[in-house]
Formats: structure tokens, C-alpha cells, sequence
């Protein structure tokens, strides 16, 4: 295992991430915490969140301030922000990371799950941006969207969540322009097949993980804390000249 790189610039500020319970969201709430930047994060599981909290308190002596919420409640991810910059000071960072990837063949869509799949992986991002940008328009700031690969690839069966992605990727450069003047920088990251727990529980077998090494430059398993590395970069100010890009970490993959 290699060294964490360490970004003095994000010692003490405050980073807000959605969907930070499990999965990529974990590892970046674990990474942020390990920086030492003062970390919220919300999601709707509230057990394996305090789990994650607790942990973080032990092994940094911080607690990671969390709320438990749906991020569809617009109004509802839009006042968690505010509070926790009221509570851990000025929001620096802003990683829209919730989204939910279930799929489901055309013939199955409905106008509601439809809008129930622009809800979570299109909607909540715009709004939570919206509101940080307010919050972040005197100090400037960093605004990180997740897309995936699949916004480029096209899979079957994705029809509503590869429409979202690949939104972000245009709402990305878009909202670049709109807050550039108040050094606000945004970008979005697309990953490939990352191992999380919820995808080798749902969709990554044997064989499916052995279809995936043949298409790959580097043969290995695409982990969350290789997606994190990449999210406290764009954080830092490190890419400070970096805004309105799309970065994808896939091994290779597109």
C-alpha cells in the first residue's frame, strides 16, 4: 500500500459529502477525516453511518458531523448543508456522490421511476451545488460531481441513470462557467467498475470481474480509496487551475 499524499491546504476545512455511509462515500469521508478536514456527510443509512463516525472519532479524535436524509428532499440536502457549514465552518467542498445505479430494462420505465431516477443522480446534484456555490461565493471553493463510464459506454438496461450521468458531465463544465468568477472550481469524476461491497453483492461474479480484466490496461481491481485519492486532489489546492473537467479513473477501462 502506498503513502496517502497529504494536502496541507485542506487541514481544518469543511467538506460535505452525500451518500457518504458505504462504498466510494466511505472511503472519502475516511480520506477527508484523515486529512484533517472537518467532514459532513448525510445518507440514508443512518446504522452503517454512525459505525463509519465512531470509527473516524477513534483512529482521528474527530467525529465526522452526519444527518441522516433522503437527498431527494431537495429542501431537506439544501438546509443539512447550511447547517454544517453554520456548525463546522465555511464550506470548502461540496462531493456529490449520491446515486443509485438499479437497473431496468426501457419496457419497465415509468414517468415515476423515471423521475425517481433524475432525482437522485440529477437533481440532487444541481441543488446541493446551487446551495454551495451561495455558501461558497465570498472564499471560493470546490464542487466535485460524480458521473461514471457509463455515460460513455452506454450499457443496456440504464437508460435513465447513463441519461443522468452524463448530464453531470455537461452540468459539470456549465457550472464551471456560471462560478468561476468566485473561484468556485467544478469538475466532475467518472469512475469505471468500482469494488464496493453493494456491487459484489449484486452484480460483480466471477465471470463478470474476469469480462471486466480483459477490457482494462491495468490488471487489478479499481478500489474506493483509488477514487478518493482522486476526489481529495480536486479538492486541494493542488488543482486549483483545474475547473470544468471531466476525469475519469476506469484502469483503462474507455
Amino acid at each position: 500500500m502506498t503513502e496517502q499524499t497529504k494536502y496541507s491546504s485542506l487541514v481544518g476545512k469543511t467538506v460535505f459529502i452525500t451518500g457518504g455511509a458505504t462504498g466510494i462515500g466511505a472511503a472519502m469521508v475516511r480520506a477527508f477525516s484523515e486529512q484533517g478536514a472537518n467532514v459532513a456527510f448525510v445518507d440514508l443509512d443512518g446504522d452503517a453511518a454512525n459505525v463509519l463516525a465512531a470509527d473516524l472519532e477513534q483512529s482521528t479524535g474527530m467525529r465526522p458531523w452526519f444527518k441522516q436524509l433522503d437527498v431527494t428532499n431537495v429542501a431537506v440536502l439544501q438546509s443539512a448543508i447550511r447547517e454544517s457549514a453554520t456548525e463546522l465552518g465555511p464550506l470548502h467542498t461540496l462531493v456529490n456522490n449520491a446515486a443509485n445505479d438499479m437497473r431496468h430494462t426501457p419496457a419497465d420505465v415509468t414517468p415515476e421511476s423515471w423521475r425517481d431516477t433524475m432525482a437522485i443522480n440529477l437533481d440532487a446534484t444541481f441543488f446541493a451545488a446551487q446551495t454551495a456555490a451561495e455558501l461558497m461565493a465570498m472564499s471560493g471553493g470546490s464542487i466535485i460531481n460524480f458521473s461514471s463510464i457509463n455515460a460513455l459506454l452506454g450499457p443496456a438496461n440504464m437508460a435513465g441513470y447513463v441519461a443522468a450521468k452524463a448530464a453531470i458531465v455537461g452540468l459539470s463544465r456549465s457550472l464551471a462557467k456560471d462560478f468561476g468568477g468566485s473561484n468556485i472550481r467544478v469538475n466532475a469524476i467518472l469512475p469505471g467498475w468500482v469494488v464496493t461491497q453493494r456491487q459484489l453483492d449484486t452484480w460483480l461474479t466471477a465471470e463478470a470481474e474476469a469480462a471486466w480484466m480483459e477490457q482494462v490496461a491495468l490488471k487489478k481491481r479499481l478500489l474506493p480509496v483509488d477514487v478518493a485519492n482522486l476526489a481529495l486532489f480536486l479538492a486541494a489546492d493542488d488543482s486549483a487551475m483545474i475547473t470544468g473537467q471531466s476525469l475519469t479513473i476506469d484502469g483503462g477501462r474507455t
